[in-house]
């Protein structure tokens, strides 16, 4: 009986079940009872077999011959089109398993135990949210760079350049975790290098010159708040230690008869531990802390929990209630005010600078021949530049020199 719309209303209508057949072995099983259910017979190495392709009219009849089509495409390269169907729902589950998202978190897992601060996790996470929500439950195989690209320009219609360019940066490393774990095939971040809109160094607010550096030592001697914030304000002048790394300051880091704080590796951005000389006015504040190993192992804690360190928040918040707004100075800004007035004074050597800096040398070879780290030098500079924050702050001569340069400074 020929295929046709005619013939499965009388197929249906007789009771019984019928073949009707299209071409190229085609055909549409009419089964009164059950439904209609297109149907491909084939042979594949001597044993007969079936096909099915969906049930009429949900599968048209255009779309069963394509699918017959390429069935037998597949059974003319010596293929069973059952076990190729199969086959590629097989590979369609996984893909659909190893999502951007879930191959993210995977990743996210890896760095962190590879000793990622938990700052620069809480970034990355933040950084990867705003690409969840768009691709995160997409094959992450699937993905093109043309889709990449279009939820990058967004975030540039909203001025977010800074953010787009970090995001297209961390989206190429999850694609290269994809490609080394067998579940991508390319980096399509990567052809997206210069299609993004590069911005402007921005760089942080500081203070930066003898008398701006002068108000701020006083506004922070006058600051009213909690004693820890008061402490840390103090201190992170004398030490010009990354904001991270103060907040996560532990008393064990610290050798006080020594006169040295320890970063160890994984509280450093550089991953390298990082030795800080103590002046005598930086042991000061520290003994000022109140210090109790069974309440907190920090040096601040935060005031909701002793296990935690204090907020990220804190310095910055601090410097806003003394009236320094974010385009003035910032907590990291005391890493640019220490640089510009030491580098200013012209006693030390600028790589002594940097390496207090914890600033690693980008030339391989040349690092590998400054093991020294300057660290002689290094004390003598760190017990100057508090010396000289003295001077700033009360304007007159540094009672006590231990070498031979006038401590004070002419603004």
């Amino acid at each position: 009986m020929a295929l046709s719309v005619v013939a499965i209303k009388a197929a249906e209508i007789r009771g019984k079940a019928y073949k009707l057949s299209d071409r190229d072995g085609l055909y549409l099983l009419v089964t009164p009872s059950v439904g209609r259910y297109w149907r491909m017979n084939y042979r594949h190495y001597g044993k007969q077999k079936t096909l099915a392709f969906g049930v009429w009219p949900d599968t048209g009849l255009a779309e069963a011959r394509a699918e017959c089509d390429a069935a037998r495409k597949v059974l003319a390269r010596g293929e069973d089109p059952a076990e190729r169907i199969k086959l590629d729902r097989v590979a369609a589950t996984v893909a659909a398993s190893n999502s951007f998202e879930t191959v993210a978190d995977e990743w996210l897992s890896k760095v962190e135990k590879e000793g990622r601060s938990p700052v620069t996790m809480k970034k990355l996470r933040w950084l990867l949210g705003f690409i969840y929500a768009s691709i995160g439950k997409r094959p992450i195989a699937a993905i093109s760079a043309q889709e990449l690209l279009l939820m990058l320009r967004k975030m540039e219609g909203n001025a977010r350049y800074e953010t787009a360019k970090r995001l297209r940066s961390t989206c190429s490393q999850v694609f290269r975790y994809a490609i080394a774990t067998a579940r991508a095939e390319r980096d399509v971040a990567a052809d997206l290098r210069g299609a993004l809109i590069a911005p402007k160094p921005a760089h942080r607010a500081a203070v930066t010159t003898p008398k701006a550096a002068g108000e701020l030592l006083r506004a922070i001697d006058g600051f009213q708040g909690q004693p820890n914030t008061l402490a840390a304000l103090r201190l992170l002048p004398h030490v010009f230690v990354r904001p991270g790394e103060l907040r996560f300051a532990e008393w064990q880091d610290f050798d006080l008869q020594r006169a040295i704080w320890t970063i160890p590796p994984h509280k450093t951005k550089m991953r390298r531990a990082h030795a800080i000389p103590l002046s005598r006015q930086a042991l000061a504040i520290l003994a000022s802390i109140e210090h109790d190993a069974d309440y907190s192992s920090y040096l601040f804690p935060s005031l909701r929990s002793v296990r935690k360190p204090m907020s990220e928040n804190t310095i910055n918040a601090a410097l806003r209630r003394m009236g320094y707004a974010q385009d003035e100075m910032t907590g990291h800004g005391f890493r640019a005010m220490a640089a510009t007035l030491l580098n200013e004074m012209g006693l030390w050597h600028p790589d002594a600078v940097e390496r207090q800096l914890a600033h690693c040398d980008n030339n391989a070879v040349r690092r590998a021949y400054t093991r020294g780290e300057y660290w002689d030098e290094r004390v003598r500079m760190m017990q100057h530049w508090s010396d000289h924050l003295d001077f700033l702050r009360h304007r007159a001569k540094v009672l006590s020199r231990n070498f031979g340069q006038a401590a004070e400074s002419r603004t």
